[in-house]
């Protein structure tokens, strides 16, 4: 628990940190009987580690801009957009500028919230499948949380700009790139204020984890596992998700290539479940197996 936090001050590999910061779920496992509240904990610890994992790379931020890709999603979203990124298309056609929130329209207001909401999504997501058929939360969970880590693994070996950042480069560059602003940070600075700055840097952390999207990403899990569970929640779940792509869109927050990507990611681990199930299974025996050791040596 304590290596995300001693990550910058221990002289360990990266890597050697993140492997120690993944052995609290499991320590947990075997420390404490399975019950509904630590199946919570062994969540949170397993965001607690995936935050470092996702922070990490920014640790050195000028070794990690040295790497910054940059160009590739413009491509890509140009051909998507028929020569003009969607992003640029759509802030002509709807954004608004002002100082205060009463400038901001409707629909800003709206898609500004989708994006905060994310946070909370995919957790409550599975705490709605853990409370309404807690025989899925163990799948649904694996699932979740395989596509947070692989998604997050990106972000150490490929740094990609978004939108907004390649903008702002582009600018201290002289260089050409899309006009991009990030809506998201404007209205936030209108809406909070001074309280903006600290709340911002509670959920920053890496500017360049941006392909693939795991805001999308695992809102189309959400939505796919939702929908399992009955069709007002698959209902729910899909109208969020499509909300969700648009604004992140929209603000300057993702190209539509970095969406692509995260249902991508999420696909392909939903289709690796048949072939992954068998060895997590018998993991998943063994950590039982300790478990039963350490309580019955008590």
């Amino acid at each position: 628990m304590a290596a995300p936090l001693l990550r910058k001050r221990v002289p360990l590999p990266p890597l050697a940190a993140q492997a120690i910061a993944f052995g609290a779920p499991l320590g947990l496992s075997v420390a404490a009987r399975r019950s509904r509240a630590r199946d919570v904990a062994v969540c949170a610890l397993q965001m607690w580690a995936y935050l470092a994992e996702y922070k990490s790379p920014h640790d050195d931020e000028g070794a990690q801009l040295d790497r910054v890709r940059v160009r590739y999603p413009i491509v890509g979203d140009r051909v998507l957009g028929l020569g003009q990124i969607p992003t640029a298309r759509l802030q002509a056609a709807l954004a608004r500028e002002g100082e205060r929130a009463a400038d901001w329209s409707a629909l800003d207001r709206v898609l500004v919230w989708a994006h905060w909401s994310w946070f909370a999504v995919p957790h409550g997501a599975l705490a709605y499948i853990l409370l309404r058929e807690p025989e899925r939360f163990p799948r649904a969970a694996v699932l979740t949380y395989a596509v947070f880590d692989l998604g997050a693994s990106v972000y150490w070996l490929a740094p990609t700009a978004p939108p907004w950042f390649a903008a702002e480069l582009a600018r201290e560059r002289d260089e050409q790139a899309p006009a991009v602003r990030r809506l998201m940070v404007e209205y936030g600075e209108s809406f909070w204020r001074d309280r903006w700055g600290s709340l911002y840097s509670v959920f920053g952390g890496n500017p360049l984890a941006a392909m693939p999207s795991l805001h999308f990403a695992t809102s189309v899990m959400a939505a796919l596992l939702l929908a399992e569970v009955g069709p007002v929640a698959g209902a729910l779940g899909w109208g969020y998700t499509a909300t969700l792509g648009f604004a992140l869109v929209y603000l300057g927050e993702h190209y539509v290539v970095d969406l692509l990507a995260g249902a991508a990611l999420t696909l392909g681990v939903r289709g690796l479940q048949a072939r992954a199930g068998p060895p997590l299974a018998r993991a998943g025996r063994w950590v039982a197996a300790l478990e039963e050791l350490a309580h019955g040596a008590g």
